[in-house]
């Protein structure tokens, strides 16, 4: 890498020790847009774009002090990373887990940047959360855990400015008790966050819409390469939503799904999930089940306890759980099994060292920032809906959000095919996102 590159990268690691996950995020970007800032925009270098897109405009760390249901006072940390306003309000979900802290809420917002701008909807880049686990908490104490942590955030959002959504730990439960709590304090009924409940604004299909996001991305990557879903083999890793939809989407396009996965280990059923057999899952994490014994017991299958889904020969491979769960060995496994296809449900779900081996591989990779941009782009839809005060069709939101799927895959097609022919989906989400929000900073100045 060149000079350039390298004293960016040392300075970012001087400003931010201690942060793994955000100086991951950072590195991958990076090694895309400073050759194509050294060969096409030396201009982003002497305005130092992609310094300032590094440093957050503003992160507020808050505490969360809430009663559980013994009586007890619990006490959490919340945060906010308000990372840039540049070409909107910032936007991006929360995320309720004890694995939250400043540097994979950092990271999870410097992604947000590139995913958002993909969309081509005006929306900033933004995360935020706290290390509270919702797991085997009543509703109660899970009302007053919301309702303690947005009477703090909501001093620092607003409809215009920051606009949260869900992520991990988060659901509609969870969005209904911090809409309740921000309508209480600020006595108006305002589209503060998406996700919400189709009974007081929520959209259409936004449950959904990362799932089959991601799905309308790989059918994309499959048409370049004149082939279909149909009669595929994916795996999948996770089980939450993401997940679930992604596998319902997939079965109806006629793959055959194998896998699905939680913390425990994963859930491998031969003869195919079926749009019956996923919802027998989501009843038992509905009912707060993480046991996935109960399902074996019903269908001819195998639960394998610390194991990850990439253990199981696939032509398709679809990480949907975490942060790093995807690893060197596991790649390397992929493609020794015969998988072509790794697209990215979750967010920075392959390790660094991963990632390269993938690269230098046949496999075609999708990053998250472009494959799983459905669900943010239906967070925009549904603050367009609030704002005009209509609830559009289901069809008409599945429809919008194939077809900005179609255009995420087609800017990076444009600006990540190499001359050998193959597409580099990485370098073309990096550049295509970046364009976009770098010419908005040279727009509006030293701010």
């Amino acid at each position: 890498m060149s000079k350039t590159f390298n004293a960016f990268l040392k300075n970012i690691k001087v400003k931010n020790p201690n942060e793994p996950e955000f100086i991951q995020a950072i590195t991958e970007v990076a090694e895309d847009i400073i050759p194509f800032m050294e060969e096409s925009c030396p201009e982003y270098i002497d305005s130092k774009v992609l310094e300032r897109l590094s440093e957050p405009e503003r992160v507020v760390s808050f505490r969360v002090c809430w009663v559980d249901d013994k009586g007890h006072v619990q006490i959490n940390r919340g945060y906010r990373v308000q990372m840039n306003s540049l070409i909107g309000p910032y936007k991006g979900g929360l995320r309720f887990s004890p694995s939250v802290n400043l540097s994979v809420l950092k990271f999870l917002a410097f992604e947000q940047i590139f995913k958002n701008s993909l969309t081509g909807l005006p929306l900033g880049g933004g995360k935020g959360g706290a290390d509270f686990d919702p797991r085997n908490k009543s509703d109660n104490e899970i009302m007053r855990f919301c309702q303690s942590f947005m009477t703090e955030l909501s001093k620092h959002i607003g409809p215009n400015i920051d606009v949260p959504a869900g992520d991990i730990g988060v659901g509609e439960r969870e969005i209904g008790f911090l809409f309740g709590q921000y309508k209480r304090i600020k006595n108006e009924f305002t589209g503060i966050l998406t996700g919400k409940g189709q009974h007081f604004g929520g959209s259409l299909i936004r449950p959904e819409a990362t799932g089959y996001g991601l799905l309308y991305f790989v059918e994309k990557m499959l048409y370049e390469k004149n082939l279909s879903l149909k009669g595929k083999t994916i795996t999948v890793s996770g089980s939450g939503n993401v997940a679930q939809y992604a596998a319902i989407k997939a079965i109806h396009m006629g793959a055959k799904v194998i896998t699905v996965s939680n913390s425990d280990g994963v859930l491998y059923d031969k003869d195919g999930f079926t749009i019956d057999k996923i919802h027998f899952i989501a009843k038992l994490k509905a009912k707060g089940s993480r046991d996935f014994k109960e399902y074996t017991k019903l269908y001819n299958s195998t639960f394998t306890a610390g194991k990850k889904p990439w253990i199981y020969p696939c032509d398709i491979a679809l990480p949907c759980a975490t942060e790093n769960e995807l690893d060197v060995s596991d790649a390397k496994f992929l493609i020794k099994s015969g998988c072509f296809c790794i697209a990215e449900g979750a967010n920075m779900p392959c390790t660094a060292d991963a990632l390269k081996v993938i690269q230098k591989s046949s496999i075609a990779y999708a990053p998250g920032k472009a494959a799983n941009a459905g669900g943010v782009a239906v967070s925009g839809l549904e603050m367009s809906q609030n704002r005009i005060g209509q609830c559009w069709s289901e069809e008409k939101v599945d429809n919008k959000l194939k077809h900005i799927m179609h255009q995420i895959h087609d800017t990076c097609i444009h600006y990540g095919k190499e001359e050998s022919g193959k597409v580099n989906y990485l370098k073309g989400a990096n550049i295509g996102g970046f364009i976009k929000v770098a010419e908005a900073m040279i727009a509006q100045g030293i701010v």
